[in-house]
């Protein structure tokens, strides 16, 4: 299962992108949300774990690859959350791109073709997203793909008590406001 944007290929993970992601997750910038930085066996799993997904069911967090250059440039897509969050049930759109791609709407413009498959391919309902609620970047983001704060906001349950990331904002978008905004892909 690929798919295409104007400037971005969503793909299925190949052997070569391990390297790029293993130092996506070692940037301190790229995981400054997320609880800690990943080792190498951390991200070599968690593309595994991506791999197995799209293989299996056809989705998942594909990995991005812009077309001009060829390069890995981080990965865009839609999971099932592992820990038991408020919208569960639910489909995620997450995003995770390196650094030297911020900027560029390479996160907008994959995340918006990922979210066409969700509604259109997938005819799921609804689509949330959610972030730590330091994480004003990504709020901006899922604002700019007309999902609404659903005033959700609860303690990730995989962050201890305390943890400065651990207040989530959860976000929702609906197949109807998709449909509503006729977004371009």
């Amino acid at each position: 299962m690929e798919m295409e944007t104007e400037r971005l290929l969503l793909r299925q993970w190949r052997d070569e992108d391990l390297a790029p992601f293993v130092a996506m997750g070692r940037d301190p910038e790229v995981m400054r949300y997320f609880p800690a930085l990943l080792s190498a066996e951390e991200s070599a799993e968690g593309m595994a774990r991506q791999r197995g997904w799209i293989a299996e069911r056809g989705w998942g967090f594909w990995a991005v690859e812009e077309k001009a250059s060829g390069d890995f440039i981080g990965f865009v897509g839609l999971a099932v959350p592992r820990a038991e969050l408020p919208c569960m049930p639910c489909v995620e759109v997450g995003w995770r791109l390196q650094r030297e791609s911020w900027g560029r709407g390479y996160a907008s413009e994959a995340a918006r073709r990922a979210l066409a498959f969700g509604f259109d391919e997938l005819a799921l309902d609804e689509i949330a997203s959610f972030t730590a609620l330091p994480n004003l970047p990504s709020q901006r983001l899922m604002r700019r793909l007309g999902m609404r704060d659903s005033g959700q906001d609860f303690d990730h349950p995989a962050l201890a008590p305390g943890h400065p990331l651990r207040r989530h904002c959860l976000y929702r978008l609906s197949a109807a406001e998709w449909r509503a905004a006729a977004p371009e892909v």
